[in-house]
């Protein structure tokens, strides 16, 4: 399952990339909020329950908006299951998914136009984890730390 959510400063382009996603790569997509934009809402409230639910099953992957992507990523992060990465870029779409087996994305919805947007997405959900034996090795240091 893919999810996503926003907080007031990523609204617009979650929107936006709920029809990309649905229209252009034909996948289904569940949206965890907000529904309406409220300037005076927090991230952490649509990061939490996303990353609580992508944690939660191993096949799942979740997209974050706010205005840097800092928020959302820093917050998912916290919950034990997740590899949130910042996808500034397609390139570092690609290498967060295939070395660091990322199940979250994170985008910055104030820099970011809906075309950049479109082809980050595109290259995150395209992307395998690479499964080198080095990659597995580093990314099981990392999840060391959550015990």
């Amino acid at each position: 399952m893919l999810t996503i959510a926003s907080d007031h400063a990523g609204f617009q382009l979650k929107k936006h990339l709920i029809t990309y996603i649905k229209t252009q790569l034909r996948k289904s997509i569940q949206d965890l909020g907000p529904k309406k934009f409220d300037k005076e809402d927090d991230f952490p409230d649509f990061a939490i329950p996303l990353a609580k639910k992508v944690a939660s099953k191993t096949k799942d992957l979740g997209i974050l908006i706010c205005g840097t992507g800092h928020g959302m990523c820093i917050t998912a992060n916290k919950i034990k299951g997740v590899r949130a990465i910042l996808g500034y870029s397609i390139e570092a779409a690609e290498m967060g998914k295939k070395h660091n087996d990322a199940n979250i994305l994170c985008l910055p919805g104030k820099i970011l136009s809906n075309e950049h947007a479109n082809a980050i997405v595109k290259k995150f959900l395209d992307t395998k984890f690479e499964n080198a034996e080095r990659l597995v090795r580093r990314n099981k240091k990392i999840s060391v730390l959550e015990k």
